[in-house]
């Protein structure tokens, strides 16, 4: 049996991202880890993202997708738009199917989850370039609002959305059937909803959310991902991301 642990403090829900005073620090990348439980090669990719929500400077999301659970377990945190976000992407890279685990790093990129030099090799070449993060997020409070706020890009040609993508921070399971059967995992950042919060058009954006929108839906906390769109509504490159924790005065 093998559990993923964690740091305690990890557990002392904060606000992760910069104050609207300080300055911006822009995360290294944005992976989006799609899993399942019932797949026996996923546990040493939810492993790594664990590790990576855990060092804080990649923002680190889980997708646990439902189409594995034939094989003799539910995956308790699978749902059906999970395995609609990964589709979009298949269709976007023109790939010929999905599969666990599968990352995509940036939007721009995808690799097999388990590789962790892969994976690594994706962030490292994309950190600081053009591929990067280019565009400044950041997320603060203001009374009973969230408020997100965003850098522009001189000559942005496109559509682009603020996407907010909601977790649990941690998850204990045991899994009493299919592949992974007796084992037992804590999964990070598991994704249970995302949604559009408004578009970005390349200019200075602030946009304001009432906390008690975000405290339903967030029992972990959640992402701002600054994704631009393809046609046909399919997810793009990300080129801004920030991340916040719940708090217990949510």
């Amino acid at each position: 049996m093998k559990v993923l642990t964690l740091v305690a403090a990890t557990l002392g829900f904060a606000l992760s991202s910069a104050s609207a005073a300080e300055p911006v620090k822009r995360p290294k990348g944005v992976v989006e880890l799609f899993t399942s439980q019932g797949c026996n090669s996923c546990p040493p990719a939810d492993e790594y993202l664990s590790q990576l929500a855990l060092e804080g400077d990649v923002v680190a999301l889980s997708y646990h997708v439902d189409y594995w659970d034939y094989l003799g377990w539910r995956d308790t945190l699978a749902n059906a738009d999970n395995t609609q976000r990964q589709q979009q992407y298949n269709r976007a890279f023109g790939t010929r199917s999905v599969y666990t685990p599968q990352a995509i790093v940036n939007g721009r990129q995808e690799v097999n989850g388990a590789k962790r030099d892969k994976v690594d090799g994706a962030i490292n070449r994309m950190a600081g370039t053009n591929e990067g993060m280019i565009v400044d997020v950041s997320v603060s409070y203001s009374g009973d609002s969230l408020v997100i706020e965003t850098g522009e890009a001189e000559n942005w040609k496109g559509d682009a959305h603020v996407v907010l993508v909601y977790f649990d921070r941690a998850t204990q399971v045991k899994i009493e059937r299919g592949k992974n059967t007796g084992r037992s995992f804590t999964y990070l950042n598991s994704v249970n909803g995302f949604h559009s919060a408004g578009k970005w058009h390349g200019k200075a954006t602030r946009l304001e959310l009432p906390m008690s929108e975000i405290s339903r839906k967030a029992a972990g906390g959640c992402a701002v991902l600054l994704q631009s769109m393809k046609e046909g509504g399919l997810p793009g490159p990300v080129i801004g991301a920030a991340i916040v924790q719940r708090q217990e005065s949510w």
